[in-house]
Parts: C-alpha cells; structure tokens; sequence
C-alpha cells in the first residue's frame, strides 16, 4: 500500500490551503457575524463558492464524475488529505461543493438516478444552485438498525405517497434545500433488507414540514438538524430511485463514502486542535514553567500526534480499499474508522480545551465547537456500537483460519 501524494495531489494542496488561508479564515468573523443574526447562509459564501470553482477547487469528491460535469474526480485516496484541510473549518467544505449531506446525496444520484432525475436534482447539485438532505433516521425507532425504519412510501396509481416522522435531518434548514432522499417502508411483506425504497421528495412538497430545527448538545446549527413531518406527501412515481426494494443497498453505497468523508475532515479538526494546544503550551506559564514543560501537558501533546498519525493512517487504508476493491469489500475499514476518528476527535480537543482553561470554553476558540462535533460523530452514521459490532463479527468469522495458525503453537497440557 502507497500513501504518499501524488503531484497532482500536492499542487492541489497548496492551492486548497492557499485559498483556505487568503479567503475562508478571514471571512470567519463575517460568517459567524451573520449566522448570529439568524443568516443560514451568510451571503459570503456565494462569492466564496464562485472564487473556488474559478479556481478549479470544485466537486473533488467523486470519483466517477464525467467528462462534461464539473470537478476533479479525484479517487477517495486522493481526496483525504484535501479533505482534511478543509475540515479545519467547519462549513468550509459548502466552499468548494463537498458538503454533507450533498455528496452522498451526489453520490447515489450519480449510480442509481434516471436521466429525468439528473438533470432535475443531480446537475443542479453538482453546479452548487441547491443543497439537499438525507432523510432516513426516525424518533421511534433505533434507526442504526435500517431495518426498523417506520414511513410509508405506498404506490398509488402513477405516484407514491409518503407517511412518517423523521429526525436530525441534516441542511433539511438551509435556505437552499430542495429536495430530501427520503428511505422508507415500500414492501413490508418482503425480507427485511428488501423491504426499504427511496424517493426524491420536493421540500416544498405539499403535507411536508420541517417541525424544528434540533439543538444538538444546545447548539443550533444553521443549517439544521431537523425533525420533518411526511403527511400524505404525494411525488410522480418517476421520483423513486433505481427500484422498489433497493433502498437498503443504496444506502449501504451511499453511507462508506459519507462516513469516510467525515473521518477526513475530523483529521483535519484534530491537527487544528493540536496545533492550538501546542501553541498555549508554549506561551503560557504555570508554577515557574511553560505548560510543556509539565509533564502530563507534554504527555497529552505527545498522545494526541500519536493517536492522530495513526487514525490518518487508517483512514487513508479504508480509502485505498474503497477505490480498488469498492465500499462493499471496504466495510470492516470503514467500520473501524468510524469507530476510532471521532473518540480521537473527542480526546484530542479535550486535552486542547483543557490546557486553554476557561478559553477553551468560551467561542473564542473553535475547540468546544469542535469538541462537539466530534461526539456528535460518535453516533450520526451509525454508534460506535455498531461499527464494533461489524467488526467484531468479521474478526470471528475468520476464526477457523485463526484456529489452524495459532494452535500449532500452543501447548498442550495433557501431554
């Protein structure tokens, strides 16, 4: 395995931190300026969103993107370390075209999409003209289990109609959403994992509304986490994506990405937390002596490039596996990661936090922010939990294998 960065790679690095350094970081103050003012989209970032595609740092997420859509079509492998410098700041990624719950959304319209459906939510996205959302968790079930999932997607002559609840539905409050992928129950009388359709429903739908937008941990995003209300939604049937019954296996294609790509960016997160920590640590003074030079502090910074060298390496293996071998054989790496970056997340910026005292509380370092964040990783896209749990099954399956390696070493006591 070869992780190192192309030339192509590391030319679009220096243009992706460039641009990050000229243009994102000195518009953060505005950004936070407006959204405090009850801006879901501050009117920054559309002359950011054009400054970006001027400059070729558009769509560089998907692999298989055509010859006549826009972007880089870089592999997974290529796209981790631009990932990362854009996860430095939060919203960045709106930027350059790579934010959830968009790309994923992208991604399973760019497999699985009709022409019609393309051209109406696919191209619109690619250009950046609309966001979208992904709508599959419910409030009333344990939704890490797919196969739970409650709302109705009924055929009905030529359309399909909608019924249900579904929560922490993320950019559902964006002012430029307009469509969600809503999974639901299309055949409730198949096997579980084929019971589940997805449709393309309008957000301005007639009986769909967006209830509240969700405080996570008594933030508000501005972009939402909302819980949405299905009441006999009716869409052209021509809405349904690929096949009824399809809708597990789609997700399952969309959900290794998305997760990958989270993983990227908190790598991002957790340099920027180190950095912060080390840059305290040396300026401040406690008992006659700089914070590094205590030993605990030392220990922590030590740690955290320890633990965030090697979450870096996992989740450029996970990436690697999905580009030669697909999301499907990829699964037990993007498990892992999964399970691993945002507990590095969460552990690094505590330790960051902690050696900024009350600063690291306050707003005037993104660290609680990001702290935040990385706990709220620990359950979107699946708990932990389950992703041990993936893991753990694919560790005991080989068992025989391990039976016949070990074994012939041990020894045996009745002789």
């Amino acid at each position: 395995m070869d992780f190192s960065y192309s030339d192509k790679v590391e030319t679009l690095r220096a243009r992706l931190a460039r641009f990050m350094e000229q243009y994102v970081m000195p518009a953060i103050p505005e950004w936070e300026k407006e959204v405090a003012a009850g801006h879901a989209h501050p009117a920054l970032m559309e002359d950011l969103k054009t400054l970006a595609r001027d400059e070729g740092l558009w769509n560089l997420f998907l692999p298989g993107l055509a010859a006549d859509e826009p972007g880089q079509a870089l592999s997974n492998l290529e796209y981790a370390p631009l990932a990362e410098i854009m996860g430095r700041v939060i919203w960045a990624p709106e930027v350059f075209n790579c934010s959830a719950p968009d790309t994923g959304n992208m991604e399973i319209l760019h497999l699985f999409a009709t022409p019609q459906q393309k051209a109406l939510w696919l191209r619109p996205l690619l250009e950046g003209q609309i966001r979208s959302c992904f709508a599959m968790t419910e409030p009333d079930v344990a939704s890490s289990d797919a196969t739970n999932i409650q709302t109705s997607i009924r055929r009905q002559g030529d359309e399909y109609v909608i019924n249900g609840r579904k929560w922490f539905i993320s950019g559902a409050a964006h002012p430029a959403c307009r469509f969600a992928i809503v999974m639901g129950v299309s055949n409730p009388d198949a096997s579980p994992h084929e019971r589940q359709s997805m449709v393309i429903v309008p957000m301005d739908a007639p009986g769909l509304t967006v209830l509240r937008n969700i405080p996570v941990m008594h933030h508000t995003t501005p972009e939402g986490h909302c819980e949405l209300l299905f009441r006999d939604v009716h869409v052209p049937a021509t809405n349904l994506i690929h096949a009824e019954g399809a809708g597990f296996a789609i997700a399952q294609a969309r959900l290794g990405p998305g997760r990958i790509h989270h993983c990227m960016r908190s790598i991002g997160q957790c340099e920027l937390a180190l950095e912060l920590m080390c840059v305290r640590a040396a300026e401040r003074k406690t008992f006659g002596r700089y914070l590094h030079q205590h030993a605990n502090i030392a220990e922590w910074i030590a740690r955290s490039r320890l633990e965030i060298d090697q979450a870096r390496l996992l989740v450029l293996k996970a990436a690697w596996m999905i580009d030669r071998h697909g999301a499907k054989a990829a699964a037990k790496e993007i498990a892992m990661i999964k399970a691993v970056v945002p507990s590095v997340q969460v552990a690094v910026c505590d330790r960051a936090m902690q050696v900024h005292g009350a600063m690291g509380l306050s707003p005037d370092t993104p660290l609680s922010g990001l702290w935040m964040w990385g706990r709220v990783l620990r359950i979107a896209d699946g708990p932990d939990e389950v992703h041990l749990r993936t893991v753990a099954r694919q560790e005991m399956a080989l068992v025989d294998t391990y039976r016949e390696r070990v074994l012939p070493h041990l020894h045996d006591p009745r002789h």
